[in-house]
């Protein structure tokens, strides 16, 4: 009977059986010390692959070390018992006769179809090469052309609508404000609640002007939305409703705003911080950023945090006067601390919170500049005299709030990036910075922050730490098979393994990510650990033919080896079968998942899915015709081949 159900094939079940039991007995004994080997290694490779992810630092750290963890702790687990229990309990409840592996129906179908397809490959070798080179060749430009952001943006199923308004806004018209743009978000059909405020909270941790207004939309469920519309497109009927004099409009959403503003002090994807000495040389090089950012195609809610235009009342006491009347400086700073500061009289005591009364004049009094000057300053000599006749009172401008960072004063022009990737966008406005602007004066510099900022610190790390990644996969791999040559081999066909994750992501039109990293970084430790396995049945293989017809160029022909690798490569199909197809079955109901989180999801789980039908592929296919290769090349190189099982 023959190995595979077809005619004109040498390799048979009959040779198989030719070799002596004891020696048998001690090629099994060593090959399953090599399989022991490779799962101990295969561990450690997946292990390793996922260092990328530990030394992850901020918001992505946090995010996805949770799961590189608990995958290193399953994997170390899974390991000790497949190396301790798995072969005990085998012991227990495997006993009998069982069927041969070749006689399992399933088994038998995927040999039958496994054959001619890897014969076809053996017989085309060129074509099969060049098809996989021509393959990876095409990735790379589709990999490079994708867009480029730090994280897949997450559907919170929420809206902070933060508009900001002039500096010098008083409270009522914050208030009128506020209440004409509820009135329009909640004419919105998918809008369920919404929510406003200006200004600051009550802590000292919150310190937003008067101008800047945060409005929190909460949106029905998307069973109740109209038909066919989207959250995008919500955003911009809301945003084009809400085209309101002297407010410049930004879109967000509440938990991504409250991490932009705590790990990078923006609130808005993308800010661009100009540091110097003077304000108003920051402000006239932020004016020159905000117009060389204007037009550039996915640069949305544009604005400049104001650092002049405040409205101060400066009152500046003239000293020949107060002289002239016999009043001290102190007589009328206490009149103006009174009538507009604010004087304190007491402090009133409620349980154990105590409570400052001060007292000043009403607000319609303080916003009068003609009241004031006519306030009232008592003198020895003359009686009470106006506040205008000792000191002059006029309205300045200056800044409504300084802003300074590692010791410079900063400002800041702040903008979202929308409809567009934000590695993209930002370097075509870096672009465009450095035409119309190019070098800044000494002492004064700008900074990329926000989200972009997180952006190069996760691809620095990952840069960093993938050719030490690489390194340590590779004498992985050469403790395994004690072998080069194998180790090389087995590590430059992952890349190729890889293509469908490259295919799916940019054929689902996702942008490059750390999300997507990360799935490639799974993909690569299960690709890794796939291909050990393949590579050592096909060792099993050569040693099977070294020991039944020696090693030697007389004894051993190509058609041998060539038909001993392929019973080492469709050797335990049906469990190779059954790792991609589990992996398959675990990860496409993720592509169908909708709701909070998916989002993230998705982006980790496409490139898996791609690659794992190539990585399949490859290993079943290509891996057994490079392993032939080598093997026709010792044989003719040497004279003999290498068996690593004999080795150990």
């Amino acid at each position: 009977m023959k190995f595979f159900n077809s005619k004109n094939k040498i390799f048979k079940k009959e040779a198989y059986a030719k070799v002596p039991e004891d020696i048998r007995m001690n090629i099994i004994e060593k090959a399953s010390k090599q399989v022991s080997r490779g799962v101990f290694f295969s561990t450690i490779i997946i292990i390793a692959s996922f260092l990328p992810v530990f030394l992850l630092t901020g918001q992505e750290g946090k995010l996805f070390g949770p799961l590189a963890y608990t995958k290193t702790f399953i994997l170390f687990v899974d390991a000790i018992l497949v190396l301790t229990l798995a072969p005990v309990l085998i012991s227990f409840f495997m006993k009998g006769r069982f069927r041969s592996e070749n006689k399992n129906p399933i088994n038998h179908f995927l040999e039958r179809v496994y054959e001619p397809v890897i014969r076809a490959c053996i017989k085309w070798r060129k074509t099969t090469i060049a098809v996989n080179i021509i393959a990876l060749l095409i990735s790379i430009p589709l990999v490079m052309s994708l867009g480029k952001e730090f994280m897949p943006p997450l559907d919170e199923g929420s809206i902070l609508f933060m508009p900001v308004t002039l500096p010098d806004v008083s409270n009522s018209e914050v208030k009128r404000i506020l209440q004409v743009q509820d009135k329009l978000i909640k004419s919105v059909p998918e809008v369920a609640h919404v929510l406003g405020k200006a200004g600051r909270a009550n802590t000292a941790t919150d310190n937003s002007p008067i101008s800047m207004i945060e409005t929190i939309v909460i949106l029905k469920p998307r069973n109740e939305w109209r038909a066919d519309i989207t959250k995008e497109e919500i955003i911009n009927e809301l945003n084009s409703k809400l085209q309101i004099p002297g407010v410049t409009n930004g879109w967000t959403q509440p938990i991504i705003n409250r991490i932009n503003m705590l790990s990078t002090g923006i609130r808005t994807d993308v800010g661009v911080k100009v540091y110097g000495q003077n304000l108003d040389t920051i402000n006239a090089f932020a004016q020159k950023v905000r117009i060389a950012l204007q037009g550039i195609n996915g640069v949305k809610d544009l604005y400049v945090e104001p650092i002049t235009g405040g409205k101060y009342i400066d009152i500046t006491i003239k000293r020949e006067e107060i002289g002239r009347y016999g009043l001290s400086i102190d007589d009328v700073n206490t009149l103006i601390e009174s009538a507009l500061g604010g004087m304190k009289l007491t402090t009133t005591v409620e349980g154990r919170r105590r409570f400052s009364v001060n007292a000043r004049f009403g607000q319609d009094f303080r916003n009068n500049l003609s009241a004031i000057k006519q306030l009232q300053v008592q003198t020895m000599s003359s009686g009470p005299i106006p506040l205008e006749a000792v000191a002059d009172i006029k309205i300045t401008e200056g800044p409504p709030m300084i802003s300074s960072e590692n010791a410079l004063l900063r400002g800041t022009v702040l903008f979202n990036v929308r409809e567009r990737d934000l590695g993209g966008t930002v370097a075509e406005a870096k672009a465009n910075l450095d035409k119309m602007i190019g070098q800044m004066p000494k002492g004064y510099f700008i900074e990329w922050s926000g989200q972009y900022e997180n952006l190069i610190r996760s691809q620095k790390t990952l840069k960093l730490i993938l050719p030490i990644v690489l390194l340590i996969i590779f004498m992985c791999m050469y403790f395994a098979f004690h072998s080069v040559r194998e180790a090389f081999f087995s590590l430059i066909s992952i890349p190729f393994a890889l293509i469908g994750g490259a295919f799916m992501i940019y054929f689902w039109g996702v942008n490059l990510s750390v999300a997507v990293a990360v799935g490639f970084i799974a993909l690569f430790g299960l690709a890794v650990e796939t291909g050990i396995v393949m590579v050592i049945y096909l060792n099993d293989a050569m040693q099977q033919l070294v020991t039944l017809k020696g090693n030697s160029r007389e004894t051993i022909t190509k058609e041998d080896i060539r038909e001993y690798v392929i019973a080492g490569a469709a050797k335990r199909l049906r469990p190779k079968i059954m790792t991609v197809s589990v992996s398959l079955f675990a990860l496409i109901p993720i592509l169908w998942s909708s709701g909070v989180g998916s989002d993230v999801m998705k982006p980790i789980v496409l490139p898996m899915v791609g690659g794992v039908l190539t990585s399949a592929t490859h290993i079943l296919l290509v891996t057994p015709l490079i392993f032939l290769m080598t093997k026709e090349y010792e044989l003719r190189k040497f004279g003999k081949i290498d068996v690593l099982a004999a080795k150990h």
